[in-house]
């Protein structure tokens, strides 16, 4: 049977066009099959679909966090006032020590609440960047497996590299210089894990380029063109780039060349994370080559490594989406991120960024950087959404639906999250 929701205010489309009031029409397969202004007239087939009065409600596609690590949801506020490589450094930082000492029955159990807490607040689909390799990947995959919001799993291998050693060490005989280009390349055995991880994953979830080298990259790159090759499916290809100063520093120092020229030149990634501290040469590669960038300004505010440039990313081309990074940072909080970056931006940058183009980035963008049918409401996308009540004390009079979502609207402010056309729990319509 279809559902009808009708009497509803309404963004459609990818420019999230408000309308006032008008209907869906929702298949049984979870699809949208109809969305049109104005009032539903079908009085004579009504006994053959569930029709919902939704008046007093603006509907909204849900939101699509895209870059998220929920494997340290078990770590919450774990060495709060420190840096980031104290925090999440992936050789020696303490989230390493925690995704290591903890029981992975505990991590599957706060995973799990993550990704309920992320429903609760709208977020109907996430990428998750996942430790752990081919078991770290299983096991998101099973704290998830009975929840109905749509979770895109990019793996890893915890294999990293020195790039100091070439500075330490003299090399003076052909041996040397034999071994030196051996090391340059994923060992047998990190390819043997990296293929195992593209098996069972939705691609690659890279910590970053200063932890590899040029080949290693080109590698990475490779093993997964072959993987989605052989088993005909899209797999995505990603890595943070440019988080923080210090990142930045390391890479001119040890290969002469920003991260992201390295990224852009050897991994050739669907999109980068971060940009923080990316130059503005390098923001304009990144558009060049339409690499899409994932944003978190809330961790990148926690850690203290700046705000990305989002308006002069936006005037570059690029096509931004939204992530909420680490549980461990930040609650999976899309309400949140977006009013952050609404605000800071204007502090830091001076420049306006409509608050359209900002749920844009939460919505519409993120489902298409991560190629999920879903993101804005249409003909044939799932029907992913968000009922906000628009009589909210918080919202109420709404004169701009787009500035009302992205920092007035809350958690509180929601009366049901559907995905694939189903009710996450009883609507309070």
């Amino acid at each position: 049977m279809s559902i009808v929701i009708r009497d509803a205010s309404l963004l459609l489309g990818k420019d999230l066009t408000f309308v006032d009031s008008g209907f869906l029409e929702i298949g049984k397969n979870g699809l949208i099959k109809t969305t049109r202004p104005g009032r539903y007239h079908n009085a004579n087939d009504e006994k053959n679909k569930d029709i919902y009065d939704a008046e007093g409600f603006l509907i909204i596609p849900g939101f699509i966090n895209a870059h998220t690590h929920i494997g340290d949801s078990i770590g919450k506020d774990i060495a709060v006032d420190s840096e980031l490589d104290i925090r999440v450094h992936p050789v020696r930082g303490a989230k390493r020590l925690i995704l290591q000492k903890s029981n992975p029955e505990h991590l599957k159990i706060f995973m799990k609440s993550s990704a309920i807490s992320m429903m609760k607040k709208g977020i109907t689909a996430f990428a998750d960047f996942r430790e752990g390799g081919y078991n770290g990947v299983k096991l998101l995959k099973d704290a998830v497996s009975d929840l109905p919001i749509k979770c895109l799993v990019l793996g890893r291998v915890e294999y990293y590299f020195d790039h100091a050693r070439k500075k330490r060490g003299n090399i003076g005989n052909i041996q040397d210089l034999k071994k030196e280009k051996a090391d340059k390349n994923l060992p047998a055995e990190a390819s043997e894990m990296a293929a195992d991880v593209l098996r069972i994953s939705d691609g690659f979830g890279i910590s970053g380029a200063n932890e590899n080298t040029d080949e290693a990259l080109r590698q990475y790159y490779k093993l997964l063109q072959e993987s989605s090759k052989h088993n005909n499916k899209k797999l995505l290809l990603a890595i943070h780039a440019a988080e923080s100063k210090s990142t930045a520093e390391c890479s001119i120092s040890m290969t002469n060349k920003t991260e992201v020229k390295r990224i852009m030149q050897y991994l050739r990634p669907d999109f980068v994370v971060h940009m923080v501290n990316a130059t503005d040469n390098d923001i304009s590669l990144v558009a060049k080559k339409r690499t899409a960038i994932i944003v978190c300004p809330r961790a990148n505010g926690i850690l203290g490594v700046g705000i990305p440039k989002i308006a002069r990313m936006l005037k570059s081309g690029c096509n931004i989406g939204i992530g909420t990074d680490n549980v461990m940072l930040n609650s999976p909080d899309i309400f949140r991120e977006m009013d952050y970056i609404w605000k800071a931006s204007r502090a830091t940058e001076h420049k306006f960024i409509s608050a359209k183009e900002i749920l844009k980035m939460a919505t519409v963008n993120g489902a298409e950087i991560l190629g999920l049918n879903s993101g804005h409401i249409g003909e044939g996308r799932s029907a992913d959404l968000i009922f906000i009540d628009k009589q909210h004390i918080d919202l109420s009079p709404i004169h701009n639906p787009y500035a009302a979502i992205v920092h007035r609207a809350s958690k509180d402010s929601i009366r049901a999250v559907m995905i694939n056309g189903k009710f996450i729990d009883e609507p309070q319509l």
